[in-house]
């Protein structure tokens, strides 16, 4: 364990739970109103650690949904974290495999950009930084979700304040962070035109795993960075 490199990954985590804090105090207060006691509400971010997932699965519980359709839901909301996984496990191959099976665990939205940023500025990925990043935003994620569900009812409607907007914000932040990759801009609206188009015709949690489907489709139609510089004519010296 190189200390050094644990302490940069909680310094770069902390700002993030700091940003992300609301999200899990409004899971904990909107989980209690579902009927879930603290206890529960702790339990399931420390299982399922996925906002968005948990917004949708308490939703569900509320409306007594079928159980086979509430872990299908939240697996079509967080289908993305497969394509995290296979994004980045190139920069972690290194790992053990329990080193791994943490790592997946804890991977997130801003877990998985910080790592792509890391690695694109030629920094390596290593477990001690990964393990620092994470840790503190997972447990600090559980202090939140008990604060929110112990205190929660204090806020009223979560949307006549408008805290409903958060999400979406935090995961427009996510996406506006990778703005300079080349080809951003065409994959990210044909993501958002099929996400949209689903929602409308297919409907809710399956238009995220759609949206994300047709800008993986779209990417891999690009012939890769490498190819486009192996067909460059080499200039020949005189």
């Amino acid at each position: 364990m190189n200390n050094g490199d644990f302490r940069e990954g909680l310094r770069q985590g902390f700002p993030v739970i700091v940003a992300a804090s609301p999200f899990g105090a409004l899971f904990g207060a909107l989980a209690v109103d579902n009927g879930f006691s603290i206890a529960d509400a702790v339990f399931m971010s420390a299982t399922v650690y996925a906002g968005a997932s948990q917004m949708v699965g308490i939703e569900l519980f509320g409306n007594n949904v079928q159980p086979w359709l509430i872990v299908l839901s939240i697996f079509a909301v967080n289908f993305r974290h497969v394509l995290y996984s296979a994004s980045i496990a190139r920069h972690i191959r290194h790992y053990t495999p329990l080193q791994k099976f943490f790592a997946f665990f804890l991977l997130i939205d801003p877990q998985y950009a910080e790592s792509e940023r890391r690695a694109e500025r030629g920094l390596p990925v290593t477990f001690s930084w990964y393990l620092g990043f994470a840790l503190i935003i997972y447990f600090l994620w559980l202090v939140t979700t008990a604060i929110g569900a112990v205190f929660g009812q204090m806020v009223g409607d979560p949307q006549a304040i408008g805290l409903d907007v958060l999400l979406p914000i935090y995961f427009l932040g996510l996406v506006l962070g990778f703005r300079k990759r080349d080809r951003f801009l065409p994959v990210v609206a044909t993501s958002a035109v099929a996400s949209v188009a689903a929602i409308h015709f297919v409907g809710s949690p399956w238009h995220v795993s759609i949206g994300a489907l047709a800008g993986v489709v779209l990417a891999a139609c690009f012939p890769s960075e490498r190819a486009e510089t192996e067909g460059e004519p080499v200039e020949q010296g005189n």
